[in-house]
């Protein structure tokens, strides 16, 4: 994959609907870690051996430790601003999400990287609407540990 596929899009609120339909890029390959989805779990209070407990996790279907869903969800902001910028949008915020699947884990101790694809751009609340379909795709699995459709307003 070419870096420039990597890097994302690039353009303003008056060109973005141009894009609808269109894949813009791939973020660079991450592992996730242990430490990360232990503090997740300590900041929701969401201790399910699953994700916190080594040792018992490796008698689980999983066979060892595998993020939370909301933690893979919760990837998808930092995702989607490192592959979409907007020049002229002044403010971003998360409007909410239509769909969410977390068809497959991800182990702590895989790589995982993000990818979006903008579904739909229109007019909202004085600004624009940028709807995306957002993937947490992990090395080696068939299926991707999540699939969220997430919604942008972006103002200039």
């Amino acid at each position: 994959m070419s870096t420039s596929e990597q890097a994302g899009l690039v353009t303003d609120m008056a060109g973005l609907p141009d894009h609808v339909g269109s894949h813009i890029g791939y973020t660079e390959w991450r592992v996730m870690e242990q430490g990360r989805v232990d503090q997740f779990a300590d900041v929701t209070e969401d201790h399910n051996y699953i994700h916190v407990d080594v040792e018992r996790a490796k008698q689980s279907p999983f066979g060892g430790t595998i993020a939370h869903g909301y933690l893979t969800l919760s990837l998808a902001a930092p995702i989607g601003m490192q592959l979409l910028q907007v020049t002229d949008a002044t403010v971003g915020i998360n409007y909410g999400l239509d769909k969410v699947r977390f068809p497959a884990p991800l182990p702590v101790g895989a790589e995982w990287r993000g990818g979006v694809e903008i579904l739909s751009v229109d007019q909202a609340g004085g600004g624009l609407q940028v709807k995306t379909r957002t993937t947490v795709e992990v090395k080696g699995s068939e299926k991707p540990a999540m699939v969220a459709e997430c919604l942008v307003r972006l103002y200039g």
